[in-house]
């Protein structure tokens, strides 16, 4: 015979804690997700890769090409926390990253132009004339 206080403990939020606090680490068991997130798009003249970057300075940003693939890589610094501050909650990743995109077209370093603007880098790579 089942025990209805297994079923409706007397804490009636200590269920929902626990599947909350299960969800909390399934959610993070899982690969991290790729950083940083970018949307391409092309025409017939360039093409404009739009990354987002929050946290990270312009200066810990590398951009290079080669051939057909655009890299993008820097680091996003962990902040400091205070002495005898611990954390309660980690979500964001820090530390190096990298990410190649394979574009339509080889690219011409000379033709690359990048803008960075309150965490978004849009870089527009034009097509060779070639």
């Amino acid at each position: 015979m089942l025990n209805p206080m297994t079923l409706y403990p007397a804490d009636p939020f200590a269920l929902l804690r626990r599947v909350s606090e299960a969800l909390d680490r399934a959610a993070f068991s899982t690969a991290a997700p790729v950083f940083p997130a970018v949307n391409v798009w092309q025409n017939d003249e360039a093409a404009a890769i739009i990354a987002e970057v929050p946290g990270v300075e312009p200066q810990d940003i590398d951009i290079s090409v080669k051939d057909d693939v655009l890299t993008i890589a820097g680091e996003r610094r962990a902040p400091d926390l205070p002495e005898g501050a611990s954390w309660q909650r980690r979500e964001r990743a820090f530390g190096r990253f990298s990410r190649a995109i394979r574009l339509p077209f080889r690219v011409d370093s000379d033709l690359v132009e990048a803008r960075f603007a309150d965490g978004v880098l849009r870089i527009a790579v034009r097509r060779p004339e070639a």
